[in-house]
């Protein structure tokens, strides 16, 4: 991606952001960059384009994480033997990760503070936000912990239970990182509860 480009993307996702996909016209994006709608013009073919750039490259960045930590990159039903790989040390590591994730990177976290705005506006982005950030996680700790009790790694327990106990403080500790300047304290704080729920539940 040339420079130009990328910069465009990272501003029009900061005001996003700032003011919600919505509000925010593909003039005021040009202005905030110092170019013309027509310079503009030349790199995306509109608003739209701009947002879907963006929803590609979160998708990306997404399955680059898990294939760094050995975790499934999509679900269940698309590659069911990825979650019958995955260890109990993979999950920790990629939790953490997660965190740092979305609320330590500009880009994850921008996109996450647009889709919160806009959750409640538009239907797409209401998706959108239950798929990244709130029931798409819990459907996929649900599978992961349901295949391990399976295979005898983790005690009988009903999954999806599981999936939300586990997940809801990640939740609550990246949204709380957006009011928090310690984030060492969140990370303790997120790697104590892993690992209390891991040895609670693990056989």
């Amino acid at each position: 991606m040339s420079d130009t480009k990328e910069r465009i993307l990272m501003t029009a996702l900061r005001l996003f952001a700032r003011d919600g996909y919505e509000a925010v016209s593909v003039s005021e994006i040009a202005g905030k960059l110092g170019m013309t709608k027509g310079a503009l013009y030349k790199h995306y073919k509109n608003k739209r384009d701009i947002f879907d750039s963006i929803v590609a490259r979160m998708f990306q960045l997404d399955s680059e994480r898990a294939q760094e930590y050995e975790v499934p990159e999509d679900t269940f039903e698309n590659m069911p033997e990825s979650y019958q790989c995955t260890n109990l040390d993979h999950i920790r590591e990629f939790t953490i990760a997660q965190y740092s994730f979305w609320a330590d990177d500009e880009f994850a976290a921008n996109f996450r503070k647009m889709l919160t705005l806009e959750q409640y506006r538009n239907k797409e982005m209401n998706e959108l936000y239950q798929n990244c950030i709130v029931s798409g996680p819990v459907q996929y700790m649900e599978d992961m912990f349901r295949e391990m009790i399976a295979g005898g790694v983790m005690k009988e327990a009903d999954p999806k239970q599981l999936a939300v106990e586990f997940f809801a403080p990640l939740f609550l500790l990246i949204n709380m990182a957006d009011a928090n300047d310690n984030q060492v304290d969140a990370k303790d704080i997120l790697s104590a509860h892993i690992e209390r729920f891991l040895r609670n539940n693990s056989k």
